[in-house]
């Protein structure tokens, strides 16, 4: 359904855009129940997390995220300045209370990542609502729900459902893992309308293309597509881990796409002999994890 809604939109290229993504962003607003005005458009979720980067902080200001977490957020952090506070994980994932803890008169911002990319971790709704109670109004909270789709635990919370409760947060979500449209960057962000306003003045008027806002429109309403995809994720995942048990390879159990297991061996020295083989893996030593792919 994505590639039909590109074919379509072909004869249209000389055109720029829909600044606004009205349809799909009409689409999101319904199936999530939100405010249309509640939505922020982004190339990628990534873009989102940059326009709250502009926003709020300023050079000096402290960014606080855990280790092991997404690189940009240090990324986004330091180009304009801001003191990057990182808090040691727990059991691979977000120590949040430790996070809480963290907060400081200078925090602007907290990144969450839930589930975390690359561990594969998630914090419990429990563990998130304790957690945002904590962190003062004028502080807010990124929640980063690129892996939303993939999650099958009875106590993994919806972010979204979180919104009219704390308006200091933001929750991002993507189109580039479970509905398979990586190449062409579609992210968003779901806010309070007041919040979404802001980001939305920092956002280039064409910052997502023609093709890519139909595209992702389409595959919005094609859950029958969606539910495939998850299956096979599900299914290589359950094929990985049976692998991992027979080789008495540790891994750390992950809900999102993708699974760290450690190796006996340098991590890197392993990477480039699978290369060799053709096969393509992630090293993770930058993340402070040189023992895992």
């Amino acid at each position: 359904k994505a590639l039909e809604a590109i074919q379509k939109e072909l004869k249209d290229l000389t055109r720029y855009p829909d600044g606004n993504g009205f349809n799909l962003k009409n689409a999101l607003a319904k199936k999530l129940s939100v405010d249309l005005g509640q939505l922020t458009l982004g190339n990628g979720s990534s873009d989102i997390l940059e326009f709250i980067v502009r926003v709020f902080v300023n050079p000096g200001d402290d960014v606080v995220f855990s280790q092991h977490a997404f690189a940009i957020y240090g990324l986004v952090s330091q180009m304009v300045g801001a003191n990057c506070i990182q808090v040691p994980a727990k059991n691979w994932g977000h120590d949040l209370s430790a996070m809480a803890d963290a907060i400081t008169e200078k925090t602007k911002v907290v990144f969450v990542t839930n589930p975390n990319n690359p561990t594969g971790t998630w914090s419990t709704k429990n563990e998130l609502t304790d957690f945002l109670k904590r962190v003062p109004e004028n502080v807010l909270v990124l929640l980063d729900e690129a892996y939303f789709e993939y999650v099958d635990q009875a106590d993994y919370p919806n972010g979204v459902e979180l919104l009219s409760e704390y308006k200091n947060l933001v929750v991002t979500r993507t189109f580039s893992k479970a509905y398979g449209l990586a190449s062409l960057r579609v992210g968003y962000g779901i806010s309070s309308i007041e919040m979404a306003d802001l980001l939305n003045r920092v956002r280039p008027p064409f910052n997502v293309d023609s093709l890519a806002l139909a595209a992702a429109t389409a595959t919005l309403a094609d859950e029958a597509y969606v539910a495939k995809s998850i299956k096979v994720n599900n299914d290589g995942m359950a094929l990985l881990e049976q692998g991992f048990n027979e080789l008495n390879l540790t891994f750390i159990p992950s809900v999102g796409n993708f699974i760290c297991f450690a190796v006996p061996v340098d991590g890197m020295l392993v990477f480039n002999e699978l290369l060799k083989k053709g096969v393509i893996i992630r090293p993770v030593a930058n993340y402070e994890m040189p023992g895992y792919l």
